[in-house]
């Protein structure tokens, strides 16, 4: 229901409260008049000191509200009854829990008004409905979502072309919805916390034979060589998820950073924001960007990014072994066997940046890197690794039945290995392959260890 005004050929504004549907036949938008409610002027003689306009649009609230309860259905479960062998008419009544949140950030308000002057004949948020529901209960295809819908109380006549259909247009407003769900967020569960946002990129693989603009073939998650499209997701302090845009499969992590964090800042009003993210996105250029570009006198945002110890310098290394200087979680000395430790420490370290010039200059960031152990990621490091390694044994044993793909992450611990790139066979070397035991034991220093840079020097180590 919506509160109507309308200019009358004599100037005068009249009010209605009006419903609006969708022809059958004629497959048009129009409205029915539920109540006739006056002149506005007359209204606001009538109504002195009170906003009417305002006034009427709570009552169609209301209105709306009431007119839901009466649809909605009371339920009542026998928890002593047994279904019938075979009884295959099974109900979900939980996901009534979902449309309650669906409905309170009005996505289906979204969804009928956006689509209103489509050239389609499904109803675009039906599709919706079950598309979230199914996803979130019994996580599958679209074709899976489609064959499972009556095991929900909702009416869905559409049928599989038509979900497929819905497809390109929700990609259309994909934007759009996403602005929408966090002014609805905002606006039912108060102020979203972004000064802190969370940033990862992960990729979807698809199983076609050949690439186009958007799947292509890059560095896969899931070790298959197939074309994939990579997805660069922001999520606020909270871990709800705020922005996210896709990209073609063969664009880097690090490559995505700059424009998700930039709409995030300029869609969403953030203000200064703290990002969170893994190794994949520590460039010098990322850096660079989020301590404000080429005026790093004027710092805007501020990052905690994970940072490689084995892949690190000499002297880093050395720091993260010295076990000086480590505290326990209480702030004291750590003792020796405990099962956490910390340390930290300022430094200046030397970035190189890709300036609008095209060229490169190193920059200088002072930062704080902070470095900690812990028993339980030591011990995982440890299990982990023993699996790598008996992999590996079994490839120096007998080289000639492993592919590329089935030794992943073993050859680093064999020394000589050489594949064929046309094949993707281990090419048997002329000598014998030799287990690089040293390798696995430099390794073995590091197990527990963690490290990562932030820009944020006056935060505790320890929250």
């Amino acid at each position: 229901m919506n509160l109507k005004q309308s200019k009358r050929e004599n100037g005068r504004v009249y009010l209605s409260i009006v419903h609006g549907y969708k022809d059958k036949k004629t497959k048009q938008v129009r409205t029915k008049t539920i109540k006739s409610l006056g002149y506005l002027d007359v209204l606001e003689k009538k109504h002195p000191g009170i906003d009417v306009v305002e006034h009427y649009r709570n009552e169609v609230r209301r209105m709306t509200e009431d007119e839901k309860a009466e649809r909605r259905v009371t339920l009542t479960v026998d928890m002593n009854e047994k279904l019938d062998p075979g009884t295959d008419n099974r109900k979900n009544v939980g996901y009534a829990a979902l449309l309650k949140i669906y409905y309170d950030l009005k996505l289906d308000r979204f969804f009928n008004n956006n689509s209103r002057n489509r050239e389609f004949e499904f109803n675009a948020n039906s599709v919706m409905t079950l598309l979230v529901v199914s996803r979130i209960l019994s996580p599958g295809s679209k074709l899976k979502a489609y064959e499972e819908r009556e095991r929900y109380f909702e009416r869905f006549d559409f049928s599989l072309v038509d979900v497929y259909r819905a497809l390109s247009y929700f990609a259309t407003v994909k934007l759009e919805v996403q602005r929408h769900i966090n002014e609805q967020i905002k606006a039912c569960y108060g102020p979203r916390d972004t000064k802190t946002v969370y940033y990862d990129v992960t990729n979807y693989y698809f199983e076609i034979d050949k690439e186009d603009d958007l799947r292509k073939k890059g560095i896969n998650k899931t070790k298959k060589n197939d074309p994939i499209v990579q997805m660069g997701l922001a999520m606020d302090g909270d871990g709800i998820p705020l922005h996210y845009e896709l990209f073609p499969g063969n664009v880097q992590d690090k490559s995505t950073f700059r424009k998700v964090i930039g709409e995030v800042r300029r869609e969403y009003n953030t203000g200064r924001i703290i990002v969170v993210g893994d190794k994949g996105v520590i460039t010098g250029d990322n850096i660079f960007y989020l301590a404000g570009g080429e005026k790093l006198d004027k710092t805007l945002n501020g990052y905690v990014l994970s940072y490689s110890i084995r892949g690190s310098s000499k002297e880093f290394k050395e720091y993260v072994l010295d076990e000086s200087g480590y505290l326990g979680i209480d702030g004291k000395a750590a003792e020796e066997g405990a099962d956490f430790k910390i340390k930290s420490e300022l430094i200046a370290r030397e970035i190189n940046v890709t300036m609008q010039s095209g060229k490169t200059e190193t920059k200088i960031m002072y930062e704080k890197q902070i470095v900690f152990w812990g028993k339980k990621y030591a011990d995982k490091a440890k299990a982990e690794r023993a699996l790598v390694l008996e992999k590996a044994k079994s490839i120096v044993e007998k080289s000639s039945r492993y592919k590329s793909a089935t030794k992943h992450g073993a050859a680093k611990y064999i020394k000589d290995v050489s594949v064929d790139k046309a094949t993707g066979e281990v090419i048997t070397p002329v000598k014998a392959l030799l287990y690089d035991e040293s390798k696995a034991l430099e390794d073995e220093k590091y197990d527990g260890y963690y490290s990562i840079v932030t820009s944020e020097k006056h935060m505790s180590d320890v929250r």
